[in-house]
């Protein structure tokens, strides 16, 4: 699958952010995976709404095509490939930056984008603003909550402005 060069990445993590870890109550999950019962239907068509290409960034890799996108009435979207960790592995990037960040800004390769995640601290807000050409939005999900209303609202407004 291939990204198109027309409108902003929105980089988009599972667990937390659509596989929220509050209290629930949680309907019944299946046994091949009880927390996709946390899942909300509707977040699809809302993510889907987004001026924006909808990329996985989660390391459920090609599963989330599998599991989510079906529950969540999206197609099979790309995703970060990530590299295999290995002692070379930091090439002067900070151990509190997230080992995602890096990845991201080079597969957005100066592209605008955004960044839903439940991990995302002050370290990886300032690796993007020292290392990414194009305008980036790190937006980071109460994890016990998964995204809100409040979330999309973000995500929105700084869409009208890319």
């Amino acid at each position: 699958m291939t990204v198109s060069a027309a409108r902003p990445l929105l980089y988009l993590d599972v667990d937390g952010p659509l596989i929220p870890f509050g209290a629930g109550p949680y309907p019944q999950g299946d046994e091949d995976n009880p927390l996709l019962a946390r899942v909300d239907a509707t977040v699809g068509s809302r993510l889907a709404a987004l001026e924006c290409e909808l990329v996985w960034a989660t390391t459920w890799m090609e599963e989330a095509n599998e599991c989510l996108a079906p529950r969540l009435g999206l197609p099979p979207l790309p995703l970060v490939e990530w590299p295999e960790p290995s002692e070379g592995d930091g090439h002067g990037v900070p151990s509190r930056v997230h080992w995602k960040t890096p990845g991201l800004v080079g597969h957005a390769a100066g592209r605008p984008f955004i960044w839903v995640d439940d991990e995302i601290t002050a370290a990886d807000l300032a690796w993007v603003a020292d290392h990414h050409p194009g305008r980036a939005l790190l937006h980071r999900v109460d994890p016990g909550q998964g995204l809100t209303d409040a979330d999309f609202g973000v995500l929105r407004a700084w869409l009208v402005t890319a």
